[in-house]
């Protein structure tokens, strides 16, 4: 079967690509940046640009397509051109008109788990979408997710940063509003089979998690995970609302609006007497609420700096030769990755690790480091050569970019140890944080850089230098194009294991008859 994917670029349609690929099904992705989205599928997955907004881009998007899968959809606004009613209303419309028009048999539409009984205007979008929904001419499927928590989200795994990073963690009232959360792979394979189960038609599924939490629950399990138990602070809603619109006029965007503090509310769960089609119709063996959580603290997504980033990124080069060393720069890195938590001060990586995040010095391998006056971040370990090794920081660090340890050159002539680092704050509010330990930052590289010269035998004694580099636009773009290049490959790398567990979901879940 070939499926058009709208929105296939988020938590959700990510993990429904894999899952539609896994089944053997071909996938288009369509959404604004799709070339780019589809990096991670080498290849595999067709890409068309375009907005689902706008019905000239919708056009011919869908020719030849036996399925559309509607994800695409926005839960904050972010007029003129982001609102409800053009992206989830008049956005979906397109994609019927479209697939009415290519002579699309199916049509699967992702709402949401509170569109039928929710007063926010994201869900009273979501039903009047739906309400179009229902006149397709061909099969039609609405599929109706609760809370969806996967890398990336926008609330759990913004709690999560605030746990690992913050003294102290807001309490919307009193914190009890039970909501039901499905981890996304489950949910990836869940619209997969919505897609290619053609005996279901003409249908609202409710599909969610098997366990109804609480916000404060939910920071009782991530403390136990972090290690972590910031104070927690109630908020009422009317505070936290009037919060998000101050720091939205700082620059600022936080998850949490008055449309999602309605959510909230509503109680987002499974009602007694409502079937749960997750696991009663499309037999998806769900992923218990701890182990989603656990494997959500080592996946939140790389942090590369962004077109719209603060300030002016920069590169740094703390370096020092290596005067009286005979050994290979290969044979120096294989020391120094043995003994990186050794040789690498406190101060800059802390613990280095959490219950949760055990360090791993190899590719993909993540890493949550304790800074000073912050808490618990993360980085990635992008890639690793036979003389050097990068790290990309993970979303919640307060930089955005990379650093590399380095060992160049030849024994007896320029043999050299390097630290480069290329990155800017990766916020207003990291950047002015962030202004009091710039020396400190210095002051931790050059430490590194000593330490390990004078550990691999280096006749005192060792000189320090660091060289910056303010990048221009040019020289700006090409150094976030390298770094995107190898977080690309990381995922290419990776997808093979994901795809295979994307199978074994489809394969445990039950068989229509």
């Amino acid at each position: 079967m070939k499926v058009l994917v709208t929105g296939g670029t988020g938590v959700i349609g990510t993990a429904a690509v894999r899952a539609l690929l896994a089944g053997g099904n071909s996938v288009r992705l369509f959404s604004r940046h799709a070339a780019e989205d589809a990096a991670r599928w080498r290849g595999e997955v067709e890409t068309r640009e375009g907005s689902v907004s706008s019905s000239d881009e919708v056009t011919g998007a869908a020719e030849g397509c036996d399925a559309i899968l509607h994800i695409a959809g926005i839960a904050e606004e972010l007029p003129p051109e982001l609102t409800f009613e053009n992206v989830n209303v008049h956005g979906t419309a397109n994609l019927l008109q479209e697939g009415e028009r290519a002579g699309v048999k199916r049509f699967v539409y992702v709402s949401s788990l509170g569109a039928e009984r929710g007063g926010s205007d994201y869900h009273a979008s979501k039903l009047r979408a739906e309400g179009l929904i229902e006149a397709y001419p061909g099969e039609w499927l609405i599929c109706r997710p609760g809370n969806v928590y996967g890398p990336g989200d926008e609330v759990v795994s913004f709690l999560l940063q605030v746990v690992r990073s913050s003294p102290a963690a807001p309490v919307i009232d009193a914190g009890d509003q039970p909501f039901q959360p499905v981890y996304s792979e489950d949910l990836g394979a869940a619209l997969a089979l919505a897609v290619t189960r053609r005996d279901l038609d003409h249908q609202v599924l409710l599909l969610a998690g098997p366990e109804v939490t609480t916000l404060q629950d939910l920071l009782d399990r991530l403390a136990r995970l972090t290690g972590r138990d910031p104070v927690r602070v109630p908020v009422p809603s009317v505070l936290a609302s009037l919060g998000a619109q101050a720091a939205s006029l700082l620059g600022v965007r936080l998850p949490i609006d008055d449309n999602k503090l309605a959510m909230l509310r509503e109680g987002n769960v499974i009602r007694p007497g409502e079937v749960n089609a997750l696991t009663e119709i499309l037999g998806v063996r769900p992923t218990p609420l701890d182990e989603g959580l656990q494997r959500l603290a080592t996946t939140q997504p790389e942090q590369l700096p962004a077109e719209e980033g603060t300030g002016t990124l920069t590169r740094r080069i703390f370096h020092a030769r290596l005067t009286g060393v005979r050994r290979s720069p290969a044979d120096l890195f294989t020391e120094f990755r043995r003994r990186f938590f050794e040789l690498v001060p406190e101060s800059t990586m802390g613990d280095a690790g959490e219950p949760a995040a055990p360090p791993r010095l190899e590719t993909g391998g993540t890493l949550t480091l304790n800074l000073p006056l912050r808490g618990n971040v993360q980085v990635r370990v992008a890639e690793v050569t036979n003389t050097s090794m990068t790290f990309v920081t993970v979303a919640g660090h307060p930089l955005e970019g990379s650093v590399t340890f380095r060992f160049v050159g030849a024994p007896g002539d320029d043999l050299r140890f390097e630290v480069e680092t290329c990155d800017r704050p990766a916020s207003l509010p990291d950047a002015l944080a962030m202004l009091p330990g710039s020396v400190l930052k210095n002051w931790n590289w050059t430490t590194v850089v000593r330490n390990t010269a004078e550990s691999l035998g280096a006749a005192p004694p060792v000189e320090v230098r660091m060289d910056e580099f303010p990048l221009s636009g040019i020289e700006e773009k090409e150094a976030v194009a390298a770094l995107r290049s190898r977080v690309e490959a990381l995922s290419r790398k990776e997808e093979p294991g994901l795809r295979e567990e994307a199978r074994e979901r489809l394969e445990e879940a039950v068989k229509p008859g």
